[in-house]
C-alpha cells in the first residue's frame, strides 16, 4: 500500500513530460529511494545521489531503460522487479565502501549473518542502555537526596552519573530513531514533501548537533573516570594528597575540557565533511582521533593507577599476614570492582569491527563489546550505589524511620480507640444515659459541659 502511494506520487510528478514521439520508453517509477522520471527505451536515466547518511550527494547514479521498455534488472534480461534494479553502491563514501567489501568478503550467506548479528546487538544495546538510563537517575536522586552521602567521593560519582545519563539518554533517542524511520526514505525532490519521513538523522543541523552532544558527553564521561582514577589513586597511595580535593580543578577537567576537545573535532570534521549529511561515518575519519586519542589516553592512565591500586593493597594484605589467596582474591575482587568505574572496558569498542572474519568472531565481538558498553551505567550504578555499604545504611536508616513513624502512628489511632471503646463497656449499667452522652461526646455532637459527669 505504502509503495503503491509513492509510486503514483512519483508518476504524477512528471505527467507533463510528453514522450509521444518514442516508440516505448520506461514509465516514471519510484525504486524505494529515488523517483525516476519517464525515460526512452534503449537509454539510462541519471541522477544524483540522495543526501542520506553514508552517501555522497555530488556522485551520480544511473538506472537503464531495456530497448523492450521496461526497467533493466541487475542481469541480461531479468524483468522480475517492475522498477528495475539500480546500483547504488557507487553512491557510498568510500568508508562505506570499505565495509560493504569486508562485509561481503567471504560470500552473501555469511554477510547477512553478520547483518542479523548487528541487528540483534542493537536490541541489545537500546535493552542495556534503558537499564543503564533507570539506574543511573536513581543513583543519582539517592545521591543527591541522602546528607549523609554528600562526600568528595560521591560528588565525583555524581558527576560521572551525569556525563553518563547524557550520553545514554542520547543514543537512545538517536537509536529509537533510526528503528522508526529505517527504510523509509525518498530523495526526490517532486516526492520529498509527501513521502519522505526525515528523523534526527535526515534532518540538517539536528543530526549534527545531537553527535556533537553525544561525544562531548562520551569524552566527559571519560575525563570524570580519569578523575576518578586520579582520586582514588591519590587517597590510597600518595599520603600528601590525603587531606586536599581539588574540586573547582576536577570540575574544569571533566567538563571544560572536553568542551575544548569537542570544539576542535566538530571544527575539523565540519569542514572535512562540507555539505554533506549527518557527517557519516565519522568515527572512520583520522580527525576521529582527536577524541579517541585522549580518551585511550585516559583508559592507559587508569590502566596504570588500577595496576599500582593492586600494588599497594597486596602490599598492605601481606603485611597483615594474610593467606597468599587471600590476598590473590581480595586483589582479583579490587580489580574487577574497578574495571567498569576506570571505563577500562572501553577499549574493546576502540578496536575496529572485524567484519571481514567469520561470522562466528564477528558475532564474539559484537556482543561482548556493545554489552559492556550498553549495560555500563549499570553496572557502576550497582557497584557504587547500590551494593555500597554507606547507601545501603542511608537507605536502610530512611526506611526504618518511616516504617517506625507509620507504626507509631497506627499504634497510637489503635491505643485511642481501645481507651474509648473500655471506657463505654465497663460503665454500670445504670449509666446508659451517661454513656450515650460520652458516645454523643466521642462524635463531637456534645459541647464540653456534657462530659463533666464522666470526670
Amino acid at each position: 500500500m505504502t509503495y503503491s502511494i509513492f509510486d503514483q506520487a512519483c508518476v504524477d510528478s512528471f505527467h507533463h513530460v510528453n514522450l509521444s514521439s518514442h516508440e516505448r520508453w520506461c514509465n516514471a517509477t519510484w525504486d524505494m529511494v529515488l523517483c525516476w522520471p519517464p525515460t526512452p527505451a534503449g537509454e539510462s536515466a541519471h541522477l544524483s545521489c540522495p543526501p542520506v547518511k553514508g552517501v555522497d550527494p555530488s556522485k551520480t547514479v544511473y538506472k537503464r531503460c531495456d530497448i523492450s521498455g521496461r526497467w533493466a534488472g541487475k542481469t541480461q534480461g531479468d524483468f522480475t522487479i517492475p522498477q528495475g534494479w539500480t546500483n547504488y553502491t557507487v553512491c557510498f563514501t568510500k568508508a562505506i565502501q570499505e565495509i560493504i567489501r569486508e562485509l561481503y568478503k567471504d560470500s552473501a550467506e555469511d554477510a547477512q549473518t553478520k547483518l542479523n548479528i548487528a541487528l540483534g546487538t542493537r536490541i541489545m544495546e537500546i535493552i542495556g542502555l534503558s537499564l543503564s538510563l533507570a539506574s543511573l537517575c536513581i543513583s543519582l536522586a539517592i545521591f543527591f537526596y541522602f546528607r549523609s552521602l554528600k562526600n568528595n567521593r560521591t560528588r565525583i560519582h555524581r558527576n560521572l552519573f551525569v556525563a553518563m545519563v547524557i550520553q545514554v539518554m542520547i543514543r537512545l533517542v538517536l537509536y529509537i530513531d533510526q528503528a522508526i524511520i529505517r527504510g523509509h526514505i525518498v530523495g526526490n525532490s517532486a516526492t520529498n514533501s509527501n513521502t519522505t519521513r526525515q528523523g534526527i538523522d535526515n534532518t540538517p543541523v539536528l543530526c549534527e548537533a545531537s553527535y556533537v552532544l553525544l561525544e562531548y558527553a562520551r569524552t566527559a564521561m571519560f575525563m570524570w573516570m580519569f578523575i576518578e582514577g586520579l582520586y582514588l589513586h591519590n587517597k590510597i597511595t600518595v599520603t600528601v594528597f590525603q587531606h586536599r580535593f581539588y574540586y573547582s580543578a576536577y570540575h574544569a577537567v571533566g567538563w571544560g575540557v572536553p568542551v575544548l576537545m569537542t570544539a576542535a573535532w566538530a571544527t575539523a570534521t565540519a569542514m572535512h565533511y562540507g555539505n554533506a549529511r549527518c557527517w557519516w561515518g565519522y568515527n572512520f575519519t583520522s580527525y576521529f582521533w582527536i577524541l579517541e586519542g585522549p580518551r585511550f589516553s585516559v583508559i592507559s592512565l587508569n590502566m596504570v593507577f588500577l595496576l599500582n591500586i593492586i600494588r599497594v593493597l597486596v602490599t598492605k594484605l601481606r603485611q597483615s599476614n594474610s593467606s597468599e589467596a587471600l590476598q590473590v582474591r581480595k586483589a582479583v575482587k579490587a580489580a574487577i570492582v574497578l574495571l567498569p568505574l576506570l571505563g577500562i572496558t572501553n577499549v574493546l569498542n576502540m578496536i575496529v569491527a572485524p567484519l571481514g572474519r567469520s561470522a562466528a568472531e564477528f558475532g564474539l565481538w559484537s556482543y561482548a563489546t556493545h554489552f559492556l558498553t550498553s549495560f555500563q551505567g549499570f553496572f557502576i550504578a550497582l557497584l557504587y550505589c547500590f551494593l555500597n555499604g554507606e547507601v545501603r545504611t542511608a537507605v536502610r536508616k530512611y526506611v526504618d524511620n518511616y516504617l517506625l513513624h507509620r507504626s507509631a502512628g497506627v499504634r497510637r489511632g489503635s491505643g485511642l480507640s481501645s481507651v474509648f471503646l473500655t471506657t463505654v463497656t465497663d460503665l454500670p449499667r445504670d449509666h446508659h444515659g451517661r454513656g450515650r452522652h460520652l458516645c454523643s461526646c466521642l462524635r463531637g455532637s456534645q459541647s464540653p459541659t456534657h462530659s463533666r459527669p464522666y470526670l
